[in-house]
């Protein structure tokens, strides 16, 4: 990079972002971009992912088009650049009614950042209508989903490819935080772009200021009952994660009884304005404990987060080591800890692989498709199977994509309980799995030769305080926010 440019870009950073200097990443993308390279970026979680694609928007004035896999966070962000003044932003998604969704169609030159899930660029008039403005860069954010995903849960990720042509195929820039040499290839090869003329920036997955720990307990009471003494001697704020939402709902009920905490469960099963609401009390910490599905998490960026617990084993370690990213992006020192009970891997294994159509129920679906549906029975199956059966592929084509999709989900499974039983450092395993390098143990590391103690971590406390839910009313705000008129 020459330095006029360096120096033009801090000068924006300073003046529109308020930040004196990039984080790690942020700026050798953004060159790539200047120079018309696509870029697929891997950056840690925390990095700042989103100021790349908001300062290029800065840099140029044409539409940037943001893919986003979940409304969530869809929202989020363009509530996070409206408070930062950036208005001409937008989410066209489920969310929306026909007549706002018919308003942002007709009005899509109105505006500078366009947030879309993958489903939504499958609407024909949509693209029609971007097919006429001028696109100034074409962003997928969390894009290891085009690979965890698209096969057998969203297969509309494997449209984007196409879309990148009708659109004609627009600059190009893909971002994650977790994608081992495998999952890269794969995204190029799913999006048809040549690995050769796509620039990587690709940084290590590792967080040294989070201490890996896994905390083995003997059945469902003892790991209630550890749970409960973490979190009564943790450092606050933190996350559990959980694999249902009403797991999640179980468990903070629970916690509120046993400790003098304030938890809430955040899940996709919320309402939109009780997720806000539990958002911003987060943020603002009026809650102490999140119990989160992970819907929780991405893009949710609290710089203080203490400790990530997984009470459920998660299915691979990219989920994983997204998951515990949360936490400890201020710097300082935290903790990640799974509480494993022996065949907790029982339950990711029917999450994950068990809902992969199976050969009977492929033959079922060919046989009579536009019956099952109509009647949409196992809906998540169904609408994936409809999904090969439009685009013509044939019944043995459509069973080989899933028998390869088991095959690839159950290795995942076994490299993460690989880790659960590590007898080395975790770290280590962690990044080996993902082509990095190691730079070596130490106390603050993980709980290989160190037994897990806060104290010396400095995470812990005698005991929290007797804290009550700050009673404060929101109505106001959530008004501005979902533009409700009195």
């Amino acid at each position: 990079m020459n330095d006029q440019r360096h120096q033009q870009l801090i000068a924006i950073l300073k003046k529109r972002f308020g930040f004196t200097c990039f984080r790690e990443g942020q700026e050798t993308v953004l060159d790539e971009l200047l120079d018309h390279h696509n870029v697929l970026a891997v950056l840690p979680t925390g990095s700042g992912k989103s100021l790349i694609y908001q300062m290029y928007g800065y840099l140029q004035k044409n539409l940037i088009i943001i893919v986003s896999p979940l409304l969530s966070l869809m929202q989020d962000q363009v509530s996070r650049m409206q408070y930062l003044g950036i208005k001409r932003a937008v989410a066209l998604n489920s969310l929306l009614n026909y007549r706002q969704k018919s308003f942002v169609m007709h009005h899509l030159s109105s505006y500078h950042y366009l947030y879309v899930s993958p489903e939504m660029l499958a609407n024909d008039e949509l693209i029609q209508r971007l097919q006429q403005l001028s696109i100034g860069l074409f962003v997928i954010d969390e894009v290891h989903c085009i690979s965890q995903w698209g096969p057998d849960f969203r297969p509309e990720y494997l449209n984007l490819k196409r879309v990148l042509s009708q659109l004609g195929n627009p600059l190009t820039l893909m971002l994650t935080a977790t994608a081992t040499q495998a999952v890269q290839h794969d995204i190029l090869h799913k999006l048809g772009l040549d690995p050769r003329l796509v620039k990587r920036v690709d940084y290590s997955v590792d967080r040294p200021n989070i201490f890996l720990a896994v905390k083995q307990v003997d059945n469902q009471k003892d790991k209630d009952q550890q749970l409960v003494n973490l979190i009564n001697h943790l450092k606050l704020p933190g996350v559990v994660y959980l694999s249902s939402k009403k797991q999640a709902n179980q468990l903070a009920d629970y916690l509120q009884k046993n400790c003098n905490l304030r938890v809430e469960a955040y899940h996709s099963g919320l309402d939109q304005e009780s997720r806000y609401k539990i958002q911003h009390q987060f943020m603002n910490n009026q809650i102490d404990v999140i119990c989160a599905t992970s819907a929780f998490g991405m893009g949710i960026n609290k710089d203080n987060i203490r400790f990530v617990i997984h009470y459920h084993l998660p299915a691979d370690l990219g989920e994983y080591t997204q998951e515990i990213g949360r936490a400890g992006r201020d710097g300082k020192q935290s903790i990640a800890i799974i509480l494993y009970q022996d065949h907790d891997e029982d339950l990711p294994y029917t999450l994950a692989v068990g809902e992969i159509p199976n050969r009977a129920m492929i033959e079922e679906f060919y046989r009579n498709p536009h019956q099952l549906m109509k009647y949409r029975r196992n809906v998540l199956q169904i609408g994936v199977l409809s999904y090969y059966f439009e685009h013509h592929f044939s019944p043995p084509q459509t069973l080989s994509i899933f028998t390869k999709r088991r095959r690839e989900k159950s290795l995942q499974l076994k490299i993460m309980v690989k880790y659960v039983h590590c007898k080395t450092c975790r770290r280590q395993y962690l990044l080996h799995h993902f082509g990095q390098k190691f730079n070596g143990h130490n106390q603050k590391c993980c709980d290989f030769k160190n037994a897990l103690n806060l104290k010396s971590l400095g995470l812990y406390v005698n005991h929290h305080s007797k804290r009550s839910l700050i009673t404060f009313d929101w109505q106001p705000i959530l008004d501005q926010l979902f533009n409700v008129k009195k």
